[in-house]
Order: C-alpha cells, then structure tokens, then sequence
C-alpha cells in the first residue's frame, strides 16, 4: 500500500550539521535566504507525494526510497545539467545540496541509484500508457502554490517556441529502414518461426552497418538493397503477425511510410509522398521532422508561456508543452493559456506572442474569453493593396495600391458560396478579389501597427526566458528520446527555473526592506544623537542592526 514519506528527519545532537557547523559556515547554512533553504521550502517541500499513488498498487507496496526526495533530485540534475554520477556525488556528501533535498544529518538516507532509475522509468512507462505526465502535474501543483504565495496574478501572459532534437542520430532512408530491421531481427533471431534461408538473408543485409553501406556503394546498390530489405520485411510481417512488441510495431510502421505492395509486388514510396511525421529513428519513434527558416530538427517543439504583469517584480513560467517538431506554434496556444490560468491567480487578459501564433481559430479563442492578444507581426509577406477596413471589421472603406499610391474603387458581391466579397480592377486589366479572412489580416496589422513600443516590448524577455530552458543544450540537442522523457525534462528544468525567479525576488525583496529599516534607523538617530559621542553610538547601532537583518530578514 502507498505510504507518503514524512516531511522531515529529526536533528539529533551528533550527525546534524547545525550542530557540526559553526562560525561563518553556520551562518551561512542557516541563512533564510540561502539557496538550498528557499529551494527545500519552494520546491523539495511543496511536492505532492500523493500524486504519484498510482504507481504503486497494493501488491507491489510502497516505495522504499521518500519520492520526495528522488523528484527534487530531478530538479537538481536539470538545473545543473549533471550526469547522474555527479548528482548522486553531490547528494552523498555536499552538505548544501542535502539540505535542498530536506536531508539534515549526515546519516539521513538517500535513494539508491537502482531505485531512482526504477522511478524514473515508472513514470514514463505510466505516462506512456495511460497519457498522463505525473511529472506535469506536480509542475501544475507546485507553480500553482507558488503563484498563490507570491499573488502573480497571470492577467498578463507571454509564450514562445522552441525546436529541440531528440538524442538520435541523422538517418537516412536507408539507413532507417537497415537499423529498424536489425533490431527486430535482434528480437526474434533465435525464433523457430524464422527459416534458415531469411535469417541467411538477413545476416548477408545486416553484416554492415547502414552507414557504411550508404557510403561505400553505389546509389543504385544502396537502391537495390533497400528493395530488398522491403520484400524481406514484407515477409517476417506476415510471419510474426503475432508479435505485440515495440520492434514489431515500428517495423510494420516503417514499412508502411517508406513502401506500399503493388499486386505481389513491393515496391519504394516516392521521396515527395514521404511525410514529416514519418518515423525518424527506431529509436525514438515519437521524434518527426522540421525545417524552420532553415533548422533542420528531427525532435520536439516545447512551448513556454509565462506571466508578465505590469505591476509584479515576480513572474513565472504557468505552462510548458511538449509535441513532435512538426506541430505547427499556433496549435499551442489555446492549451498554453488554459494551462496557465489553473496555475496563476486571475485568468488571461492580455497574451503577447509573435506572428507565428496568429490563426483564425486563435483569434477567435481569445475574442470569446475577451483575451486581448497582442501579436507582433503576421507571417506571409505584405499584400501589395493596403485594406482600409470599417471599425466593425466586418467590410472594406477604400483600396489603396502601395506602388502606384492609388485609391481603387472596390464593389462588393456575393460569392457563389453566400458569402460577401470584395474586388477591384488592377492594372492589368484583370480581377483581385478579397474575403473575410483579407480584412480580419488587415485588421491585425492595422492593430500592431498603432501597437506602443512599450507594449511590443513585453514579449521580449520571453525569448531568454527560452534561452535558459534548453541553456545546457547549446547544439539543440538534448539527451533524451521520446515524447514523454522531453515532457519530464521541461517540468523539471521549468520547476529550477521558477525557483531561481523567487529565489532572486526574495533576496530583492530582503534587500530592500534592509535598506529601508537602515534608513529609517539612520534618520532617527540622527534626531536623536546630535554630539560626537552619540555619532559613535549611533555607528554602533547601525552596524549590530545590519548583522541581524542579514540573518533575519
């Protein structure tokens, strides 16, 4: 049966570092405002054990390590970016990063290393199969009483994107297909279901490596090969129909995308019927592919969206969302404002995000729960005729063309749909007609346009705000494979990030409240020592002050 870890060890008189410590070091590891108190508090502390429930049934018991602590230790490992020998070293016997994860004495117990990779695959394998994240909800829980806390409102939000690749190598077609076969030959090599004439075949296609058959053959060769490779695959389908393995499913999915059977015939796709969501590796199959402006990126799109109020020194990140790289940036958005009003305090007024994210749904999303949404561009280039549309937005005033300056005179009709249109006579002698959709762009850049610099300008710190997200990822590459293992690592890197952005505040806040009570202290001494020797007494008071806010305050 499950059973929550308790929140705190006792300090005893031998192995506690309060009483191990002393002078400056004490101090320092009893400062309030030190980073490994205010992370225990805000993070280690405000973990929902109980969300983890599920993965722990009454036959197999509860867990024999505090998930507490093994979640914090996540944290931890992606702030830093460590490996996982440098986080367990730390863990062991760096006295600050023990006290970040609630662990006092020098004897309190720390997961085993066998135990954390169990957990961690537990949660993937849970995520993976019932297409819950238990890492998003305690991302959700967390922020969501850390917003409380700190009162961020949320009113005003802010999101962005950015492309990650996934931790495989660059394949290409044949080379898919060649690594895809092998590790389903590797599966059922010793099955008796497999004739000795293919697995003869299969050893001579698999004894090199498929980029070594890629480079040493000629293009028709690799061709060939790969035909064949078709019609062996073709085969074992039929023959290991039963299979329910991953190998198995990612065979007959790899066959699917890059062959199609003609009569008894196997035959390749065509390169322009091969799609981006097609299978990039067999080792993560979850991973597709995309050219931004010129990245290319076999991996995931991660959109951040995060508050920035007007009248708040404190902002955080309310939501971050993870899909394959082809998902277009306008599809995050809906989930990304739903996401982050169950975590601030107000729901969305005001979303500033770049052209990327205009759609008509989008636009129509935010008029209907009166979201003013403040884009900075529209992608696609300017149209040569500027629309002058009504205040209503609902039908054209006046037709300008940019290049020759002139006014066009616009007649409206309806479409042989019912629907109004709109045209005028070009030059050319010939028709441009425009819909709906042309006055609703119009509309839009008419509105970034009167847009203030000052209001433009709230967007920006949301691209650093992405910079340190993936700051241990220079390459674009991460370390992980599949959808919900890069879910996993964004709640965590996002969770350190939401901790710095306090911690930072806290000490700001600490600072300013110790300048203003040394002010105050300072102003009236000054009315209430006037000779030389109360300006002794008067320094003295001040300095003994000072010590005592800096432990306090």
């Amino acid at each position: 049966m499950f059973k929550p870890s308790p929140p705190s060890y006792q300090h005893d008189l031998f192995s506690s570092n309060h009483q191990l410590l002393s002078g400056k070091s004490l101090t320092q590891y009893e400062d309030d405002q030190a980073w490994h108190n205010v992370f225990r508090r805000e993070v280690t502390m405000g973990i929902n054990e109980t969300l983890f429930k599920p993965l722990y049934s009454s036959s197999q018991g509860s867990p024999n390590a505090s998930i507490r602590v093994m979640v914090a230790m996540m944290v931890l490992k992606e702030a830093q970016g460590l490996s996982d020998e440098k986080l367990f070293e730390d863990c062991r016997f760096n006295a600050l990063t023990r006290s970040a994860l609630g662990l006092h004495k020098v004897d309190d117990p720390l997961p085993t290393e066998s135990t954390y990779y169990l957990f961690r695959k537990q949660v993937a394998d849970y995520a993976q199969s019932n297409k819950v994240n238990l890492f998003d909800e305690v991302f959700t829980q967390i922020s969501k009483e850390q917003s409380l806390a700190f009162q961020v409102s949320g009113k005003r939000v802010r999101m962005d994107s950015k492309l990650l690749g996934s931790n495989i190598a660059w394949l290409s077609r044949y080379e898919l297909v060649h690594e895809t076969v092998r590790l389903f030959y590797k599966v059922i090599k010793k099955s008796p279901l497999l004739s000795a004439t293919t697995a003869t075949q299969l050893d001579e296609l698999l004894k090199l490596k498929g980029n070594k058959v890629v480079y040493t053959l000629e293009p028709k060769e690799v061709k060939d090969r790969l035909s064949h490779l078709g019609e062996l695959i073709a085969q074992l389908l039929v023959l290991f129909s039963d299979d329910s393995s991953k190998a198995y499913t990612t065979l007959k999915q790899v066959f699917r995308e890059q062959f199609e059977v003609t009569g008894q015939k196997v035959v390749l796709r065509k390169n322009e019927e091969i799609s981006a969501k097609t299978i990039q590796s067999p080792h993560d199959t979850d991973a597709d592919y995309r050219n931004k402006d010129g990245t290319k990126i076999k991996g995931y799109s991660i959109n951040v969206t995060e508050s920035c109020d007007d009248d708040q020194d404190l902002n955080l990140i309310g939501s971050v969302d993870v899909k394959t790289a082809s998902t277009a940036d306008v599809d995050f958005f809906e989930n990304g404002i739903r996401q982050a009003e169950e975590v601030f305090v107000d729901e969305v007024e005001d979303a500033h995000a770049d052209g990327a994210y205009h759609s008509t749904e989008n636009q129509q999303f935010c008029t209907d729960h009166d979201i003013d949404l403040h884009l900075h561009a529209i992608q696609g280039a300017r149209s040569r005729y500027q629309l002058n549309p009504a205040e209503a937005g609902n039908d054209i005033v006046s037709v300008v063309d940019t290049q020759t300056n002139v006014e066009k005179q616009v007649t409206k009709f309806k479409g042989r749909d019912g629907s109004e249109k709109w045209r005028i006579k070009t030059e050319a002698g010939t028709y441009r007609y425009f819909t709906q959709k042309d006055i609703d762009t119009a509309t839009i850049r008419k509105k970034i346009a009167e847009t203030s610099t000052e209001i433009l300008q709230k967007r920006n710190n949301v691209e650093a705000t992405i910079f340190q997200l993936a700051y241990h990822y220079a390459n674009s590459k991460s370390r992980y494979r599949s959808l919900n293992r890069h879910q996993m690592w964004a709640n965590m890197r996002c969770l350190w990030m939401n901790f710095v952005s306090i911690l930072n505040y806290l000490q700001r806040d600490g600072q300013k409240v110790a300048a203003y009570l040394k002010n105050s202290i300072g102003f009236l001494l000054d009315l209430l020592f006037m000779e030389p020797l109360g300006q002794f007494w008067k320094r003295r008071f001040v300095f003994c002050s000072r010590i005592h806010l800096q432990r306090y305050v």
